[in-house]
């Protein structure tokens, strides 16, 4: 065989091997991650026992030794759904702040899974007016 041809035809199936690799790591990357649903539609399709990650604002937040009593609420709408959380929470955890909750059905509640809650941080998501 040439050594051209050869060369030609190595560079072929390295780049086809790379494209290959590249489009399995970007369909693994997009397909791996959890969606989060909001409380109203939580609320309206919930199965008893299967998790859901939630993302919602605190509302009605009471501590009962070490459980937290909350109602997590829409960033926008009227949805609402109450949620019991046995574990730690974060400093920045408080009533108007939006968190991410991993939550279970188990009768008229929303159980929250330990060391799932998470915060998240304002400036992330708050739209400003940028200065012109």
């Amino acid at each position: 065989m040439d050594p051209a041809r050869k060369r030609t035809a190595r560079l072929v199936v390295a780049l086809t091997a790379a494209v290959l690799l590249a489009g399995a790591l970007i369909y693994t990357s997009f397909s791996a991650g959890d969606p989060s649903v909001s409380p109203s539609r939580l609320a309206s399709s919930a199965v008893p026992g299967k998790s859901y990650q939630v993302t919602g604002k605190v509302a009605d937040w009471q501590k009962s030794g070490s459980v937290q009593h909350f109602v997590l609420h829409d960033r926008k709408g009227s949805g609402s759904v109450p949620v019991v959380y046995n574990g730690p929470v974060p400093d920045p955890f408080r009533n108007g702040r939006e968190v991410i909750i991993t939550v279970r059905k188990d009768g008229g509640a929303f159980v929250g899974e330990k060391d799932s809650l998470i915060t998240k941080c304002p400036s992330k998501y708050n739209n400003k007016a940028t200065p012109s």
